[in-house]
């Protein structure tokens, strides 16, 4: 998992600094409860709750930035926004399976979807960042919810 050493060297490898909203981001995901993901408004509003004023804007550049490094996962959940997690190595790597009426996400793991992709990465002379499967699907409460009566 990325540290605030780790992701300083990141950053001034690719000619940006950390700075302390970077940080103060960061450190966020890495507290998170496993399996909550944010959305740029909720970390917006959880930071305001702590009593840090990040702009919205510079939460969503650093949010794609941090993505865009590997750091993050951005993930299109059901509610027609991204939402972020940090991006774990094996053996936490994980997949979602969506519910697409009721918005409900379960995690699930499969060793073989990121073999695959970190194969695949590795033949094309990519480096991998993040392999992710996401499937929609409609869950069993809703689907006895759309049975005729």
């Amino acid at each position: 998992m990325y540290s605030v050493t780790s992701l300083k060297a990141e950053l001034n490898e690719r000619g940006w600094r950390l700075t302390p909203q970077r940080e103060t981001i960061l450190q966020v995901f890495q507290n998170l409860p496993e399996g909550q993901h944010l959305s740029a408004e909720d970390l917006h509003n959880l930071l305001l709750e702590d009593g840090e004023a990040i702009s919205l804007s510079t939460i969503y550049r650093n949010l794609k930035l941090m993505a865009r490094m590997g750091i993050l996962r951005e993930l299109e959940l059901a509610e027609g926004h991204k939402h972020y997690e940090i991006n774990q190595p094996a053996p936490y790597h994980h997949h979602h399976l969506i519910c697409v009426r009721c918005n409900k996400t379960i995690e699930f793991k499969n060793d073989t979807i990121l073999k695959t992709g970190a194969k695949t990465a590795q033949k094309e002379g990519y480096h991998l960042l993040d392999c992710q499967l996401i499937i929609h699907a409609i869950c069993p409460t809703c689907q006895r919810s759309l049975l005729p009566m």
